[in-house]
């Protein structure tokens, strides 16, 4: 199977975790009836900030969300990759996607390596790291359609992350964000066109709609960048559902085209993963 439906749900996230759901669910349902895989933003049970990342938290084994998540995947008998939700684990709190498959079963799970901490001056301060602690795993899943890479938002700026998933056999990169309004506009579509186009290969971006009334006002622009380093598909910053059709075959085309990944001085450098 080459082409591949997919919907990108780019949601309203508030402060309630049930209005949330049930946007999620209504945005799946609708999305599954003209996509084969869904994919929701980060944080999208969560308003993104670290006092909601704790109320928030769920256990894996006995997730409310979750629970939500993988009926609706089987029920639909669609793909779901659940955005991130905040993940507790012990005493450690973490950034965790989940990939459910078709029968609804936890496929895949990647916990956000890359905290986001930065201090950009008189625009944003955001520290993760009070809260969360970093995962230490690299995510690739297969699926029908394919290996798939998954990481989370700020995983985006690492292009090592990247090239280890696609060396691993990875054709699309999914990233789940909330890339926020100054980092947004001077980042977000560039490096969802550099990770497709330095790896030849599908990079998606989902993100929450941008809520004036949040402490945390997200860029959206959830967003498709094909091999050829080209958008396909994006949104704006509104509550939308995106849908965009990709051919894996495109990847063998460019490929071939421009040779990247077979003219890679090996002798010289690699990327390894340890």
């Amino acid at each position: 199977m080459t082409k591949l439906k997919l919907a990108l749900c780019q949601m309203n996230v508030i402060d309630d975790k049930e209005e949330n759901l049930m946007k999620a669910s209504s945005m799946i349902t609708a999305g599954s009836k003209n996509a084969d895989f869904i994919v929701l933003p980060e944080m999208f049970n969560c308003p993104y900030s670290n006092d909601k990342f704790i109320e928030y938290g769920e256990a894996e084994n006995d997730s409310y969300t979750l629970n939500i998540i993988s009926k609706l995947a089987k029920s639909n008998q669609v793909y779901i990759l659940a955005g991130s939700i905040p993940e507790k684990e012990n005493d450690e709190l973490y950034n965790t996607s989940y990939l459910f498959n078709q029968k609804g079963e936890i496929i895949a799970k990647h916990r956000k390596m890359h905290l986001f901490d930065i201090d950009v001056k008189d625009k944003i301060t955001f520290k993760e790291s009070d809260v969360l602690t970093a995962g230490n795993d690299f995510t690739i899943a297969q699926t029908d359609f394919g290996k798939i890479g998954i990481g989370i938002c700020y995983d985006i700026r690492f292009p090592e992350l990247a090239r280890i998933m696609v060396e691993n056999g990875a054709l699309m990169l999914f990233y789940p964000g909330a890339f926020n309004m100054t980092t947004g506009p001077a980042h977000w579509e560039l490096l969802f066109r550099a990770r497709a186009l330095d790896n030849q290969v599908y990079c998606i971006g989902v993100a929450p709609a941008l809520n004036e009334n949040a402490s945390y006002h997200s860029f959206g622009h959830s967003i498709v960048a094909n091999p050829w380093g080209e958008i396909i598909a994006e949104a704006d910053q509104e509550e939308e559902i995106v849908y965009c059709e990709i051919d894996l075959d495109e990847i063998k085309k460019v490929r071939e085209e421009l040779p990247l990944l077979k003219n890679k001085r090996e002798d010289l450098y690699e990327v390894l993963k340890k």
